[in-house]
């Protein structure tokens, strides 16, 4: 298995001097969910090289077992700093596509043309797609070959309005994920909690809500590519 880890490489949060990036842990724990089943792991980034990470995702009440293997992983380490560049990357070379959460990709991700190419592509070849948290924002400009939004009529979940409010950012992010979802067609369907482990499947689109849903989604994403093996 081959599968390709799309990372943000935006740092700032809107017109604010806070810092945003990608979330340790969205990251972490696919990442390992991922290796411990055999799976070779290539990661990018719209800019290449080493991509963001969210100052808050280190702090200690948000570190997990995940995070703190991956702190421990100088190999893992080594990888993350060296990220290709999306433009620079083929479909033909992976079995499915993981995209890990945090804020930037609101920013970067939602419109970016190498990503969607790759989206598209993917599921042009009848190989997965999968995004955590705030990254279900990379299908909003995704199409279908007859030009319908990609998610239009589909289950799909992701950070949840309730829950931007929650961390205090509602009037800061370019969207709401779960309004733009909504406003694509989608079937946004979430957990009954804020912060509670929530992802769905449908077909070969694999979304989860928060980043408690982060190696969920990425075993139910190994789930599909065992279907099709």
């Amino acid at each position: 298995m081959k599968i390709l880890m799309v990372l943000t490489s935006h740092d700032r949060m809107g017109d604010t001097d806070h810092k945003t990036g990608f979330w340790l842990e969205e990251f972490a724990a696919p990442y390992y969910v991922f290796k411990d089943a055999g799976a070779e792991v290539t990661l990018a980034s719209p800019k290449g090289g080493l991509p963001p990470v969210d100052p808050n995702s280190q702090a200690e009440e948000a570190l997990t077992e995940e995070t703190r293997r991956f702190e421990a992983d100088d190999q893992a380490k080594a990888q993350l700093a060296s990220t290709r560049k999306l433009a620079e990357v083929e479909v033909d070379d992976f079995d499915a596509i993981f995209y890990p959460g945090g804020h930037g990709p609101l920013w970067d991700l939602t419109g970016d043309a190498d990503s969607r190419r790759l989206i598209e592509a993917f599921l042009a070849a009848e190989r997965p797609v999968a995004a955590v948290c705030h990254a279900p924002t990379v299908l909003l400009d995704a199409r279908t070959p007859d030009g319908e939004p990609l998610i239009q009529g589909r289950r799909v979940t992701g950070f949840a309005n309730s829950e931007e409010e929650a961390v205090g950012l509602t009037g800061v992010v370019p969207h709401l994920l779960e309004d733009a979802l909504k406003e694509k067609g989608g079937r946004y369907e979430r957990s009954d909690d804020d912060f509670a482990p929530f992802q769905v499947r449908d077909g070969l689109l694999v979304t989860g809500q928060n980043p408690a849903s982060s190696a969920p989604t990425a075993r139910l994403l190994l789930e599909v590519l065992a279907e099709r093996h």
